[in-house]
């Protein structure tokens, strides 16, 4: 696709996100055009590099944006900073007839998961990355639904000290509850809880998720089936993203049942799946796989979003 015929697309946040996301686009954009990133520091390293690559930039925030001539032929902004800032964000964008997505965990609108609900999502005006956690984690809640309702799901997102910034431990406590609600949402759950650990280990470790789902006794290899085909669909676009061992199984006894927050006591089958997220290290370390799931979904999202954008206009 030639660039004259790409949709405008701008990045609100030059931090290790906003980076990041900036290039994949540059060098994987299908149907994406980078026209311009947004910080508050003009010495930022975002910008710097934005700058360098020939990219347009602005230091005075959203307000620089709107004043950027470029902006007219901006149809997509991503924001990258933080949740209390994205409503004011959104709110402007709106008005410009603009399509947000939104990598903070405000969700304003809709929850997406490339590999669950994008289809369904694609005409909303501002779409919700939801949280890496939940991008890691929530279709192996929604592939377990499939076969058997998921009455309780828990997931636990292990990510390296150094691949949290400053938006992400600023938004530690939307992290989690967008992540338990979307646990809910999207993945099926009667009741989700997410939880956030930032390990200081050094060397730094890979990205690692589990996920427990606690469900009536069912098939066991239709649901380790139903596991392994949303593995590769979410590899689709995040070719990081693998199982680390076996789905595990275990069978809890009516005598000995688990005691589930706000469900009460319950057995059934605990499905355990252990995940790893390796980063493409495009801009930052492997070990930040945490960042690059959320910039690889928010890129899968633009792409189809894009798509349909050149369609209408076709």
């Amino acid at each position: 696709m030639q660039d004259s015929e790409k949709i405008g697309v701008a990045i609100i946040g030059s931090g290790n996100i906003g980076t990041d996301l900036m290039i994949k686009i540059l060098r994987h954009g299908k149907a994406l055009k980078m026209v311009a990133m947004v910080g508050i520091d003009p010495k930022s390293e975002g910008l710097e590099r934005a700058r360098r690559m020939g990219v347009e930039t602005t230091s005075d925030g959203l307000e620089g944006l709107l004043r950027l001539p470029a902006f007219n032929d901006i149809r997509i902004v991503f924001d990258a900073t933080s949740a209390g800032a994205h409503q004011h964000h959104n709110e402007v964008l709106q008005a410009h007839g603009v399509r947000v997505i939104d990598l903070t965990p405000a969700a304003i609108g809709p929850y997406v998961i490339p590999s669950i609900n994008l289809d369904a999502e694609l005409a909303a005006p501002n779409i919700n990355m939801v949280t890496c956690g939940g991008q890691a984690t929530i279709p192996i809640v929604a592939a377990v639904n499939r076969i058997t309702k998921v009455h309780y799901a828990e997931i636990i997102a292990s990510i390296s000290s150094k691949s949290a910034g400053p938006g992400t431990r600023a938004n530690i406590d939307e992290f989690t509850e967008t992540t338990s609600r979307a646990i809910e949402v999207l993945g099926g759950a009667e009741k989700g809880k997410a939880i956030i650990i930032l390990n200081p280990a050094e060397p730094p470790l890979i990205m690692r998720d589990t996920v427990f789902t606690l469900t009536d006794l069912s098939h066991k290899e239709s649901i380790e089936d139903s596991i392994m085909l949303m593995i590769e669909k979410v590899r689709s676009y995040v070719p990081g993203y693998r199982l680390k061992q076996r789905v595990q199984f275990d069978e809890i006894d009516a005598s000995t049942p688990m005691n589930v927050p706000g469900l009460g006591l319950r057995s059934g089958l605990k499905t355990s799946v252990y995940l790893e997220v390796e980063g493409a290290a495009h801009y930052l370390p492997a070990y930040a796989g945490n960042l690059d799931i959320m910039t690889s979904a928010a890129m899968a999202c633009a792409e189809r979003v894009a798509g349909a954008l050149a369609a209408v206009a076709a």
